[in-house]
């Protein structure tokens, strides 16, 4: 399912980190902590009724304050606004409405999207509290009436979520189709790649209007296939940005990272590999994403017969999770090798969705134990019954040994080695190996 984003909006105080702890702390919501990725808790995956969104949470709103911080926060909010699919509008019963609420209700409704009103901090059950209907001054249609602290109406909140929640529209996708997100921080050139892209050899080029993810999506096919390129810009950052704007950057090409089944990371030549791509690309790599590095603006790079290896070398040393990516080298402006990237992505996009026999499998690992003999703990050995495919993008695989514990990373490594170098590298595709006991169920 496409996975829609839900914000949480309103002035400060009025439980907004409560309300979204609550959700993503309890069996309400179903997330995942991946390891090995540094996730900002401004955002979380969670599942409501079947159904994936993101949950943003934002600072308080506090429009006219001339506050360096309180405007940051506003600008924070802003850009949550423009993410959102849904937005919660959440207040506090016991304050009333305030002139900041009114006034974050008229900035809300020119967003023109779907509003969910809470009132919180309703502590009491029962009789309907007589403060509730002052709320629908604000125009915003029935309040709900919630205690975050105590999850009292969270449930039907969220129930309203999930009514305003816009169609999944992955059903009855075409699937020769390849949906390749440009991802990376602002100002790389991923508009100028997509620009150059539509603007040279196209055939058929089709703008899909009508998405609220804030994420321009563009048909495009020509002799090497078809695609949907999904373009994360949108957020520009003046000069030196505070980490909280690169916060919602992130937010952005994590949304479209969800929809795509090739990511390309580009990097700025001149500026290399910074924290905020290793970020992105680690959002890229835990979601199984086939990937591609495309180091943009090398025409502006000088360069000797080293430049190209050395820069290579630096990428994987800053992104070692990453060595199975390829690097291209390309200018947007100039069209500097952009062709080549087609065959890229194709290739990458095989080796993702790549299905493997399971016969095929063991005598991989037959070969593969008696090269390097499993690892040994005080006496007892691993052993590796059998391995078979669990599924596909990224291709993943589940082994059966007689103990996990004796099942060490760096046994895992080896195997993944071991299936790369069977398959041609697996270029571009994470590879994810499933440890189960014998006896546990597939």
């Amino acid at each position: 399912m496409s996975k829609a984003s839900v914000a949480i909006i309103g002035r400060p105080n009025v439980g907004k980190s409560t309300f979204f702890n609550y959700i993503v702390g309890k069996r309400i919501s179903i997330v995942e902590n991946t390891p090995g990725v540094t996730r900002d808790r401004v955002y979380a995956d969670a599942t409501w009724r079947g159904r994936n969104f993101t949950l943003i949470d934002t600072g308080g709103i506090e429009l006219g304050s001339t506050d360096t911080i309180t405007v940051q926060m506003k600008n924070q909010a802003d850009m949550a606004i423009e993410l959102a699919d849904v937005i919660i509008f959440l207040t506090d019963i016991k304050q009333g409405v305030t002139q900041t609420d009114k006034d974050i209700a008229l900035m809300l409704k020119k967003s023109k999207k779907p509003i969910i009103l809470v009132c919180n901090k309703s502590d009491s059950y029962g009789k309907v509290p007589d403060e509730l209907y002052e709320f629908y001054n604000l125009g915003l249609g029935n309040p709900y009436e919630i205690s975050a602290a105590n999850a009292k109406g969270i449930g039907d909140v969220l129930d309203a979520v999930f009514e305003k929640l816009p169609p999944d529209t992955d059903e009855n996708e075409d699937d020769t189709v390849i949906k390749v997100a440009m991802i990376g921080k602002p100002n790389v050139g991923k508009s100028s790649l997509i620009n150059k892209i539509l603007g040279e050899n196209r055939l058929i080029v089709s703008d899909i209007s009508g998405t609220t993810r804030d994420a321009i999506d563009s048909e495009f096919e020509n002799e090497f296939g078809k695609y949907v390129f999904i373009d994360t810009a949108g957020i520009r950052r003046k000069s030196k940005v505070d980490d909280n704007l690169e916060k919602y950057s992130v937010i952005r090409s994590l949304l479209a990272i969800e929809r795509a089944d090739v990511c390309v990371l580009m990097l700025d030549a001149k500026e290399g590999v910074t924290a905020q791509d290793a970020k992105i690309a680690g959002e890229a790599h835990e979601a199984g994403k086939g990937i591609i590095i495309a180091v943009n603006k090398w025409d502006e790079i000088e360069k000797d017969n080293q430049t190209t290896e050395n820069y290579k070398k630096e990428i994987y040393n800053k992104l070692s999770y990453l060595s199975y990516a390829p690097v291209i080298f390309i200018s947007a402006k100039t069209g500097q090798r952009v062709n080549k990237l087609y065959e890229l992505i194709n290739e990458v996009a095989n080796q993702n969705a790549l299905r493997v026999a399971t016969s095929v499998l063991n005598d991989i690992l037959s070969e593969a134990v008696t090269i390097v003999q499993p690892p040994t703990d005080k006496g007892k050995r691993l052993k590796i019954f059998y391995m078979t495919q669990a599924g596909t993008k990224p291709p993943t695989f589940v082994v059966f040994v007689n103990s996990k514990e004796l099942f060490h990373f760096s046994y895992e490594r080896y195997l993944i080695n071991q299936i790369r170098k069977e398959f041609g590298g697996l270029i571009g595709t994470p590879v994810r190996i499933i440890v189960r006991e014998k006896g546990e169920k597939e």
